[in-house]
């Protein structure tokens, strides 16, 4: 038997009880026992035993899945799923890459573009020219870009919404705290609006806001993507920028995941620590308290729990403690809200008629609780979830949390 990795050891902890089927959003579309966490647990150890002799005999399944980590919150023994899922990738992609167009494409967007803020802004301002000048309509009519990624694809906001915001931000008296904010790569600039009321909300609320000028990508969608060396070289320059920070603030669920695993990424002390220091920003507020009453809401307004806030922080309550403190806001209770919207990163945009299916099954379940609001706070579902809504012909808007905890 030749082993290939060390997450084999791991895969043995799966005792087959079959009580994460129930939670896992592929599964629940096919029915297939590979499209499942135990299905793909015993192929990844059938394939490390050398039972099953090529990498296409499982990758298919490990493409399929989200890592939306919900089997690790359902599964008793404890089995770190997601970890696994991500070496496994990153073991195919270092040994079995796949040479397709669409993979080249991939690994050239995530490594010279995403990875690279500057190059990232640039790509940006070209989309937002393509926008204003009406090129993007043009390239939808000609079939270069289909209705399916445009539909998708967010809209650029202007360039005030997309400038860096380094520096440090003052609360107008004293501090209670000094924070350190991350921004993130595609929440800058999709989201910079977010980003930017997430200061307000801050300061509003007595803290002082440092936000480094030398953060970038966390390096979520590369290692989601087997892309382990390069996601672990942006964790070494985050770890870098923040290695002054007490507490590490974020408002999207997955990066604020992936900085939580950079402890067990890098296995540094000085990584482990940086973990600890990380909170997202409901969970921080939550604990500290809100200083600043916000502004009374008077909406229908449910709330959607990120994958990665719920399963791979393990922030339950903390979101919907504070929106129970906005004044005159309904809350009304959201069954599915643990259940995965489909965005995952980029798996929307590869597998997108899996995503597509498992989306619809969110907005279904989200329009008949007559919210006229869904509250999630992370970029991905809030794309998602919009784009899904809208297909479905539902007047419900999606927003950030930190909308509408400003006082």
């Amino acid at each position: 038997m030749k082993l290939q990795h060390s997450f084999y050891e791991q895969t043995l902890d799966c005792v087959h009880c079959g009580l994460c089927l129930e939670s896992c959003p592929t599964y629940g579309q096919t029915g297939q026992e590979g499209e499942s966490p135990r299905g793909r647990l015993y192929l990844m150890r059938a394939f490390a035993e050398e039972r099953l002799a090529s990498p296409q005999d499982i990758r298919p399944h490990i493409d399929r899945c989200l890592g939306c980590r919900a089997c690790e919150t359902a599964c008793p023994s404890g089995v770190e799923y997601g970890r696994i899922l991500e070496e496994q990738r990153a073991e195919l992609e270092e040994r079995w890459p796949e040479k397709n167009l669409k993979s080249r494409l991939r690994r050239i967007l995530l490594r010279h573009v995403v990875a690279h803020q500057g190059r990232l802004r640039l790509a940006f301002a070209l989309a937002r020219f393509a926008e204003m000048s009406g090129l993007r309509a043009i390239m939808r009519s000609l079939g270069l870009l289909s209705r399916e990624a445009d539909a998708l694809l967010p809209r650029v906001p202007p360039a005030r919404e997309r400038g860096s915001i380094a520096g440090t931000h003052r609360p107008s008296g004293k501090a209670r705290k000094r924070v350190h904010l991350f921004t993130g790569c595609l929440m800058e600039q999709v989201f910079g609006r977010i980003n930017r009321l997430t200061i307000e909300l801050l300061t509003s609320n007595g803290f002082e806001v440092v936000v480094p000028a030398t953060q970038g990508c966390c390096g979520a969608l590369h290692a989601h993507n087997g892309m382990a060396k390069d996601a672990k070289d942006l964790a070494r320059r985050n770890l870098s920028a923040f290695s002054e920070a007490e507490v590490i603030i974020n408002n999207s669920a997955g990066c604020g995941a992936s900085l939580r695993e950079y402890g067990a990424m890098l296995g540094s002390e000085a990584a482990r620590s940086l973990s600890t220091r990380c909170r997202d920003i409901c969970e921080f507020l939550a604990e500290e308290g809100l200083k600043a009453t916000p502004k009374p809401f008077p909406r229908r307004v449910t709330y959607d729990a990120p994958c990665h806030l719920e399963h791979g922080q393990g922030v339950v309550d903390a979101p919907l403690e504070l929106l129970e403190q906005i004044p005159e806001i309904e809350l009304v209770v959201n069954p599915a809200s643990s259940r995965c919207c489909g965005s995952a990163g980029i798996y929307n945009l590869l597998q997108p008629e899996l995503a597509n299916r498992i989306g619809r099954e969110k907005s279904q379940s989200l329009m008949t609780v007559g919210a006229e609001y869904v509250a999630t706070g992370n970029p991905g579902c809030l794309l998602q979830i919009a784009k899904q809504l809208a297909a479905s012909g539902s007047p419900t808007r999606v927003l950030h949390p930190v909308e509408i905890l400003l006082p």
